[in-house]
């Protein structure tokens, strides 16, 4: 939940009670959600403020009423302005019948028809996601490290220049009637990747050792 910008959750009869010492090690520092959870009694006493209910499961259970995927659900959500409410049901049985006939729309994700089983924390990532891309969250998405700036144009200029200077008395360039092209197409090929300063440094490296080398051997 927390990932994706949602920190409002509220339980419904926890089968080993509230607080529950094992939930902390559990949420993995998404401390915020479990000290604010609010405990229900019952499913109807726990969304008695909202008005909209979803319910997800991947059965209709004889219950007829609208069915959404999470982006379609997410949609109606957002716009909509009113407290809604996504039911997900334990981990091993899912919701129970009475449980969604409380709700006016079912949620259900698309999945491959021979493998449908997603576990609980997979529909809450899935439902929590589809919603936080429409609600504004300032969401970013993590790097390794930070990229460095493309190198400038001169320093690219001073490696292409020494690259030739080394092929031309190779005869890279031959037949000299193709010289242009052949030219043209390496410089497209090298300018595709945006080089840094450093990555260009690098390369310009291994150019003056193959010069170097190639000294020697004369």
């Amino acid at each position: 939940m927390l990932n994706f910008g949602l920190s409002e959750m509220r339980l419904v009869a926890p089968r080993d009670g509230w607080p529950n010492p094992s939930a902390g090690p559990a949420a993995a520092g998404a401390d915020a959600v479990l000290e604010h959870a609010k405990v229900f009694d019952t499913v109807a006493e726990a969304v008695a403020d909202c008005a909209h209910v979803y319910a997800t499961t991947v059965r209709k259970r004889g219950v007829t009423k609208p069915v959404y995927t999470p982006d379609a659900a997410a949609r109606e959500i957002t716009t909509d302005g009113a407290r809604s409410a996504i039911l997900f049901g334990p981990e091993r049985s899912g919701l129970e019948t009475d449980d969604v006939a409380l709700a006016r729309t079912i949620i259900t994700v698309p999945v491959n028809p021979e493998f449908a089983s997603l576990n609980l924390a997979q529909a809450v990532v899935l439902c929590a996601y589809e919603w936080s891309k429409l609600a504004g969250e300032a969401l970013a998405q993590p790097t390794v490290e930070d990229l460095l700036p493309p190198a400038p144009q001169e320093q690219f200029e001073g490696m292409f220049a020494q690259l030739c200077a080394m092929l031309e008395p190779r005869d890279y360039f031959y037949p000299h009637s193709r010289a242009v092209a052949t030219r043209r197409t390496l410089r497209t090929m090298l300018t595709k990747p945006g080089w840094t300063h450093l990555e260009l440094r690098t390369f310009r490296g291994v150019l003056t050792t193959l010069a170097r080398d190639l000294e020697r051997r004369k």
